[in-house]
Parts: structure tokens; sequence; C-alpha cells
């Protein structure tokens, strides 16, 4: 009878524990302050490997062979230039030699995708790449701003500031812009840029650089200093530079069409518009998604929408490249000249002939 009591009362304590187990394991993990890294490790955001596969890499093969075409058809036209060059050349040709950098990384990029988010190349190289990307990203805004300025300062003070659009100044600007952007992404060298998931070696994915708590400022801190201000700062050169060419074509109509007005408002406009469709989307993203970071931690929906998201602004950001070539077509007379004279033979006459008298203008 004992036996059958001790029996009956085993039963019933592994029945209660059984009940109450899972839910003091719960709340356990609720407590836990473990839970939020094991949540990370079990978000799976590669669920559109598949599709990335074959998109990126197409993507990407035409950015290669776009910007290579493009930028090196800009720095062999401007070395066989004779004139000396402007200040605007200078900055353009900077601008085309961070492109012709930045194609470099594209051969890795696409082997990446092509093998599913799988970096087969090691650490260093997955370092370089991530120093390659981000130094193209702010040299172009950095030398678009520049452009601006100078297009500014050229238009709207033609004599106050001449010292500042000297050859040598903006050489020293020049130098200075690689100088900070370099300064700013070497620490990339330093620090792991891979990580292991699910047997494949991830590179350069924000999961791998979102470990600490200060990433959502970091983050935010540099959209501001290296998108917002430099946006600003396009937006009020354009708009000086529309004022001022409005103001002109009151007081003289003829002065306010020439060739060399029209082509300085189209320099600006072209970049703004290439810095909207290009920069504006990827820093929006990340700025709303780090905000979002810091009132709560983001559910695992979350993380893939962003990594999707970013996957695409992302590529819409290396799709400048391909659009730089255009503005040097406007802002390069030389440029213009030699691209219009290669195909000649295969544009109409009328189109041809259209072109040429508004080669004759002044390239300031």
């Amino acid at each position: 009878m004992q036996d059958i009591l001790s029996k009956r009362t085993l039963s019933l304590c592994h029945c209660d524990s059984s009940m109450s187990g899972p839910a003091e394991i719960t709340k356990m993990a609720t407590q836990s302050p473990s839970n939020e890294s094991s949540i990370n490790q079990t978000c799976n955001v590669f669920n559109y490997k598949e599709s990335a596969r074959i998109l990126f890499p197409i993507f990407y093969i035409i950015v290669l062979v776009v910007s290579v075409s493009g930028n090196s058809l800009v720095l062999y036209i401007t070395s066989q230039k004779k004139k000396k060059f402007n200040s605007t050349t200078l900055y353009l040709i900077n601008l085309a030699i961070s492109d012709t950098l930045f194609t470099l990384a594209l051969p890795g990029r696409i082997t990446y995708y092509i093998r599913g988010f799988d970096w087969p190349f090691g650490d260093l190289l997955c370092r370089l790449t991530a120093v390659i990307f981000y130094s193209n990203t702010y040299t172009g805004i950095a030398f678009m701003t520049c452009i601006s300025a100078d297009r500014y300062l050229a238009m709207v003070h033609p004599h106050r500031c001449l010292k500042l659009r000297s050859l040598k100044v903006v050489r020293g600007i020049c130098i200075l812009v690689w100088a900070i952007v370099f300064l700013e992404t070497s620490p990339m060298l330093f620090r792991s840029m891979i990580n292991e998931w699910e047997g494949q070696q991830t590179c350069m994915e924000y999961s791998n650089l979102d470990e600490s708590p200060k990433t959502p400022y970091v983050l935010l801190l540099a959209c501001v200093i290296g998108f917002c201000v430099p946006l600003g700062l396009i937006l009020g050169c354009y708009s000086q530079i529309n004022s001022k060419l409005s103001k002109m074509a009151k007081e003289n109509p003829m002065t306010g069409k020439s060739g060399k007005s029209t082509r300085a408002k189209n320099i600006i406009l072209l970049i703004l518009l290439s810095f909207l469709l290009c920069f504006c989307p990827y820093h929006i993203n990340i700025m709303q998604f780090m905000v979002r970071r810091l009132l709560k931690e983001p559910s695992c929906e979350e993380k893939k929408a962003f990594k999707m998201s970013l996957q695409i602004t992302v590529s819409m950001m290396n799709f400048n490249c391909c659009l730089d070539p255009v503005i040097y077509f406007f802002a390069i007379k030389t440029y213009k000249q030699r691209v219009m004279s290669l195909f000649k033979g295969y544009m109409p006459a009328s189109i041809s002939s259209k072109s040429m008298p508004d080669n004759s203008t002044s390239n300031t």
C-alpha cells in the first residue's frame, strides 16, 4: 500500500513539474539578458537569397561596365586636355577617380551575391571592400558639395572669392577631402567585417556591425554630418544660383539665357537630382531604423524588412557612379566635344549641328 501511495505521489509531482516547467522557462527567458542576442542569432534576415543571386549580380555587372566605361573615358579625355584645368574640372576628376576605385570592389561583391551572401576571399579583402565602399560614398558626396559651392562662388560672387577657386586652393581641398574620408573609414581595417552564418561567411552586413549599443548614435551622427549637412549646402547653392539667374534675366534677358548661366544651373540641378535619387533613400532608411531601434528592440520581421530595404537603397546609392559621367558631359566642355565627336557618325545631322554651338561657350 505504501508503495502504491509513493508511486502516485511521484506521478503527481511529475505532472506538476511538467505543467509549471514551460511557464517557468518562458519567465526565465524573458528575464534573461542573453535573450536579445539569442533572438538576433536565430533571426534569418537572408530570406530572399535565391532572388538576390540573380538580380544583384546582373545589376552590379551593369554598374561595373557603365561606370568603368564612363569614368575611364572622362579620365582619358581630361588627361589629353592641353588647356589648364579649372576648379570644377579638378573636382570632377577627383569624383571620377573615386568612382573608378569603387569599381575595383565590384567583382568581389558580384561573387558574394552569386554565392548567396557567402564571402570566399577572407577577412582582409572584406575590410578593404568596406573601406573602398564607404570612401566612394562620402568622397562622392563631398566632391558633389564642392562642385556646387564652386558654381555658387563663380555665379553669385565671381570677383570676391577668386582665391577659393584657385587651383592651389582646390588641390588642397581635394587632398583634405581624401584625408578626412580615409581617417573616417580606416578604423574598418582594424575590426573584423566577417560573420559566420549557417556555414557561410557574410561580409560587410549591418548585422556584423550591430554589436554595440552606441551603434545607432554613431550612425545617426554620421548621417547628419555626411549627408544632411551636404544636402543643405547643395540646396542652398542651387537656390542662390537660381535666384541670381532670375534676377539677371529680368535685368538683361540675353544674359540670363547665356550658355554659361544655363550650364551652371544645369550642373547643380543634375548634382541635386543625382543626390536625391542615389543618396537620399539609403540615408533616410538608416536614420529611420536607428531612431526606431533607440525606442525599442526591432522584431525579427522588422530586421528582415530593413535588410531588404537596405540592400535596395545601397544598390541605388552605388548607381551614382553611372550618373556621374552625365554630370561630366554637361560640366566639362572638352569632354562633351570629344564624346559628341565620337558618336557624331551615329547621330542624325540635325542633332549634331544643334550641339556644336553649345560647345563654343566658355566653361568657367
